[in-house]
């Protein structure tokens, strides 16, 4: 029985075309995983490095308060700072997530504080209605404003990278102080 339609010679073009079209689409997917995965390690190194300065800044604090925590019978420290290690469990899980070595302290600049009038100083110098060079602190006679520059190496105890850390800290010392650490 005779076909009504004609036999028309098909040359495969619609077959050509949904192949490369396939492809294409693959290439697309794959871009897109590609990059997302490379956003998600960029993610991840970011949350690993701010991880590691909050490591370094909770080190520097410890180190900081230790310039001014007064000695055992209540006179100001005047032991020279030394380079230390901390180890930090940052999510509390009960083991070592980063260890910080920090350098010793050292003390960059000094200026002695003069009250400038009348206000009333507080403990270590705190005060609220005058400043002393700046440094919104009222100052008792013979107190100096120094800066220390405090640096520390972070490693990551997991992956082994190293994130370095440097932070200058404020410190307002006695003259006794100021002799025996900043001279």
């Amino acid at each position: 029985m005779p076909s009504s339609f004609p036999m028309h010679r098909q040359g495969g073009a619609a077959l050509i075309v949904g192949l490369i079209m396939l492809v294409l689409i693959t290439l697309a997917v794959t871009a897109g995983f590609t990059l997302s995965n490379t956003n998600l390690k960029s993610v991840g190194n970011m949350q690993n490095r701010n991880e590691a300065v909050a490591a370094a800044n909770r080190a520097i604090e410890e180190v900081a308060s230790s310039l001014l925590l007064p000695g055992v019978d209540g006179s100001p420290s005047l032991a020279m700072p030394q380079a230390t290690q901390s180890r930090v469990d940052i999510n509390n899980d009960g083991t070592t997530d980063y260890t910080v070595a920090i350098a010793p302290p050292t003390c960059v600049r000094a200026t002695k504080s003069t009250d400038t009038g009348g206000g009333t100083a507080g403990p270590g110098g705190i005060g609220g209605n005058s400043s002393t060079s700046g440094s919104g602190l009222n100052a008792l006679p013979d107190q100096y404003n120094t800066v220390w520059d405090i640096s520390t190496s972070v490693t990551d105890t997991a992956s082994g990278t190293v994130t370095a850390v440097r932070q200058g800290v404020r410190a307002l010392l006695t003259k006794e102080q100021f002799e025996a650490l900043c001279s």
